[in-house]
């Protein structure tokens, strides 16, 4: 195999491949990545806030959330969507667009895992400023908006890039149910031509283009939040309870 990595005949192969597998597949993955993330992120404000709420019934519905799709493996729950929900639906015969399901599947996913750092964030706010503001006046929601969230962003956004990135990479998922993306379109043209070096080789270029730039973006809001008087505390405090997936 790696004599083959260097056969000039099935890198210009590769190169008369690339608008047709590679292009196409590239841009549904990072379509799919893009609004997967910003579901992910509503998600995991909503249960984020479901979580710290003062309802029983709220943080109920929040950890059974969390703690299903933590724990519970991705390429099942796509499966699970792309199999079974038809059915429950109501339709034997219909499917969900596969950009439908790689926004479900891999944003649904995220979701949990932000929330928990978006939790985490929320909770290492000194509790009396939030009694301070109940004390004011104050509904939930303000004391969020107004208060709490506009402390927490910056600490929450080192981890929150880093749920961005696994999503990215996660969305390798969907090559199981013939989802059209990068990895898709990879494992395709490596079966037809049986040059795997090269189709890998060229895939993992594809993904390090969108990763790296979220990497470091990370890296730099880690280093900017652990410069601020508490940042290093918070920081550290939400990258233990936040999770990685």
């Amino acid at each position: 195999m790696l004599k083959g990595l260097f056969n000039v005949n099935r890198w210009q192969r590769l190169l008369e491949a690339l608008p047709e597998y590679y292009i196409p597949g590239f841009l549904m993955t990072l379509r799919t990545a893009l609004c997967a993330l910003i579901l992910a992120l509503i998600l995991g404000v909503i249960f984020g806030m479901f979580s710290t709420s003062r309802s029983k019934i709220l943080r109920a519905i929040s950890r059974v959330y969390i703690e299903f799709f933590q724990n519970t493996p991705l390429a099942l729950q796509v499966v699970f969507y792309y199999s079974c929900l038809p059915i429950l639906l109501g339709g034997g015969g219909m499917r969900i667009p596969k950009f439908v399901l790689g926004v479900m599947g891999v944003g649904i996913y995220t979701g949990a895992y932000m929330s928990e750092v978006i939790r985490t964030g929320i909770e290492a706010i000194p509790k009396g400023q939030t009694e301070a503001a109940y004390s004011q006046g104050f509904s939930y929601m303000q004391t969020m908006r107004y208060i709490i969230f506009p402390q927490t962003i910056k600490i929450i956004m080192p981890p929150l890039a880093n749920q961005a990135l696994n999503l990215v990479k996660n969305t390798s998922i969907l090559a199981m149910v013939a989802g059209m993306d990068l990895m898709y379109f990879t494992d395709s043209w490596g079966s037809n031509t049986g040059y795997f070096a090269q189709a890998y080789f060229t895939s993992a270029l594809f993904y390090f283009i969108i990763c790296y730039p979220i990497a470091r973006l990370a890296r730099y809001l880690e280093i900017r939040a652990m410069r601020q008087p508490v940042g290093k505390r918070l920081l550290e405090e939400v990258n233990a309870d936040g999770g990685a997936n």
